[in-house]
């Protein structure tokens, strides 16, 4: 019975450990004004997510954590990382539109989490 409970006492506290795992914060200084702001660096990283081009060390990292980042709201993202992800996709819905739907269609083609990110970050057109 010791051995059970022990057993399942180490298998909460390695569940913990992994829910508190933050994303590598290498790449928290790119500066996306820069990205944002130069078209073809940005359709650069959009086509490596959609994996219609090459991908830089950068956008294989976003590559590799972009369900998990749209399913749980960027929980294992930095302060950063969080600040970063809301501004790229509030970018995307407002003025990439073709691009989103393209992101959209392949990382949440059922629409599950987007919708939040749609309402959330998208600009009120006066």
């Amino acid at each position: 019975m010791k051995v059970l409970v022990c057993f399942l006492l180490a298998l909460v506290i390695i569940a913990q450990a992994r829910s508190n795992r933050k994303y590598t914060s290498r790449y928290d200084n790119i500066d996306l004004d820069d990205v944002l702001a130069n078209r073809r660096l940005l359709v650069s990283y959009v086509k490596c997510l959609l994996d219609l081009g090459k991908c830089s060390s950068e956008g294989k990292e976003l590559k590799s954590h972009i369900n998990d980042a749209l399913e749980d709201n960027c929980a294992q993202c930095t302060d950063v990382q969080k600040s970063g992800f809301r501004r790229v996709i509030g970018h995307l819905i407002n003025h990439e539109k073709d691009y989103w739907g393209k992101l959209t269609a392949k990382y949440d083609p059922e629409r599950k989490y987007v919708l939040k990110y749609e309402r959330d970050l998208r600009e009120i057109s006066a």
